[in-house]
């Protein structure tokens, strides 16, 4: 196989690298989004706005002083206490609210796959650092330096991740 070349120009700007996916890790980084979960991020996006808010405030003050029979000649659709418009911000506040737990629910199945990613990292480091331990330790031996350190011992058991997730959900669930 012939390696690639990986010198840049100065002047080039660094691309991001990819994160390849490890045989070994069980979770995904990427996370497929449905249509509707797209779909409910954009509506999120639009109704999270200060755009769209000032456009709520204009439309609801001009179909107030519409309604209020101020201009002479001009006959309300709506007048007051304003029936219709309370019956369209009840939808509104419907639709805003179901948006709004939509968009947390996607928000806590993204965190779920972060934390399981990083659960999966942190003991892929712990490994390693044991493995590392090990090795110095085997060093420090090789050397003729004898020295009993049980916190030694202790840091290179390496962690029993049934005992730990058993641990987990028996202290989760209470």
């Amino acid at each position: 196989m012939s390696k690639k070349n990986t010198t840049r120009k100065p002047s080039e700007p660094e691309k991001p690298r990819k994160i390849e996916k490890s045989p070994e890790l069980k979770s995904s980084i990427e996370i497929e989004l449905s249509r509707g979960d797209r779909v409910m991020t954009r509506v999120a996006d639009v109704l999270g706005s200060f755009k769209f808010l000032s456009l709520c405030l204009v439309v609801l003050c001009a179909y107030i002083l519409y309604n209020l029979s101020l201009v002479p000649g001009v006959r309300p659709f709506d007048p007051y206490p304003f029936n219709g418009l309370n019956t369209l911000l009840t939808i509104f506040a419907i639709i805003l609210s179901v948006s709004v737990l939509i968009s947390q629910n996607r928000q806590r199945r993204m965190e779920k796959v972060r934390e399981q990613v990083e659960f999966e990292i942190n003991v892929r480091a712990e490994n390693e650092i044991t493995k590392m331990l090990e090795m110095l330790h085997e060093i420090q031996q090789k050397l003729g330096i004898r020295k009993d350190d049980p916190e030694l011992e202790r840091m290179k058991e390496t962690i029993d991740l049934d005992a730990l997730h058993k641990n987990i959900d028996e202290n989760g669930n209470n």
